[in-house]
């Protein structure tokens, strides 16, 4: 037998049996959790935007979401009227820019009641298509939902946890694209890993005060979709925020370095949604905001670096 096959789990029967399962969207992770699901024998449905989404979507058992956040709402909005009692499984990392929500509010407020499960970790879609070993973890308000996601993904290589701090899961996965972006800049400016290793560090800091400030337990944020999420980020050429923010080191324009990137970069539109919401809370965020301030166009990188250097000393 191929390990990998053994692995995948494809000589064991699936656990839910003739469910009904939809992936909107079929970007590089929507198409990697596709793949995991058929090997499990599964037979996902694959909906994009020339179907026609009610035929996709009514009487399905699971919904995974698998497009950028900022396509959230509208994605779900067109989705909702034929949800019947599906499980809502988003695979988007973000904030909503114009509203400063987390995803499950907007989901909650779009479809009142609905079932949530958010999954975010260290994954990268490149690795899962692989079927490299992945772990990652299912938040919900409610155990049982995360516990039916965990059972519908979980493989030998493709772990899944689940976890109760839906807030602080959310945040950990939005956040760290901001902080990925920063690690690229530095990267790109020729800064050494004593650099990247000091803008983790107190990256993870500032995710944790925001996290707190929401309602987050802060012992989330040394879990999968914390620090996990936020090395993973921050350090692999996989990740399209680092490619980003080397691009941008180099002195490429924001508009050119995501065309060239070729995939949405989230941590763009986060970091505003981000910057906007540590103003609103009085949360200390020294590097999303001075991003936000590079990214808007206010200071050049070369004044954001010299800002964030010349800040005063203080206690760690």
């Amino acid at each position: 037998m191929d390990i990998r096959e053994y692995i995948d789990g494809k000589t064991k029967q699936a656990i839910f049996d003739n469910k009904k399962i939809c992936i909107l969207g079929h970007g590089a992770f929507g198409t990697a959790i596709e793949t995991l699901l058929v090997g499990k024998g599964y037979n996902p449905i694959i909906w994009e935007k020339d179907k026609d989404i009610e035929a996709c979507v009514k009487g399905c058992d699971f919904l995974i979401f698998a497009v950028p956040a900022q396509a959230f709402r509208e994605v779900l909005t067109k989705a909702a009227p034929y949800i019947e009692s599906a499980i809502i499984v988003n695979l988007a990392k973000g904030i909503e820019i114009d509203s400063m929500k987390r995803l499950s509010e907007v989901a909650e407020e779009v479809a009142p009641g609905c079932k949530y499960v958010a999954l975010s970790g260290p994954s990268h879609a490149e690795e899962v298509q692989l079927k490299l070993p992945t772990n990652i973890c299912a938040a919900s308000k409610d155990a049982n939902l995360s516990k039916e996601v965990q059972d519908l993904l979980f493989t030998k290589f493709f772990r899944v946890y689940t976890n109760s701090d839906l807030i602080g899961v959310e945040i950990g996965g939005a956040i760290k694209n901001v902080i990925a972006l920063a690690c690229g800049i530095a990267e790109g400016l020729g800064f050494g890993d004593n650099a990247k290793a000091a803008l983790i560090t107190r990256g993870l800091a500032e995710i944790s005060r925001l996290g707190e400030k929401l309602g987050a337990d802060k012992s989330s944020f040394f879990g999968l979709s914390g620090v996990g999420d936020l090395i993973v980020t921050c350090d692999s050429m996989h990740s399209r925020n680092r490619r980003c923010g080397i691009l941008l080191g180099k002195g490429t324009s924001v508009k050119e370095a995501c065309t060239m990137v070729g995939q949405t970069v989230e941590g763009i539109t986060t970091c505003v949604a981000a910057h906007e919401l540590s103003e609103k809370l009085n949360v200390d965020m020294p590097i999303t905001n001075f991003m936000y301030q590079f990214l808007n166009g206010e200071i050049s990188l070369f004044e954001a670096t010299d800002m964030l250097l010349s800040r005063s000393s203080q206690e760690e």
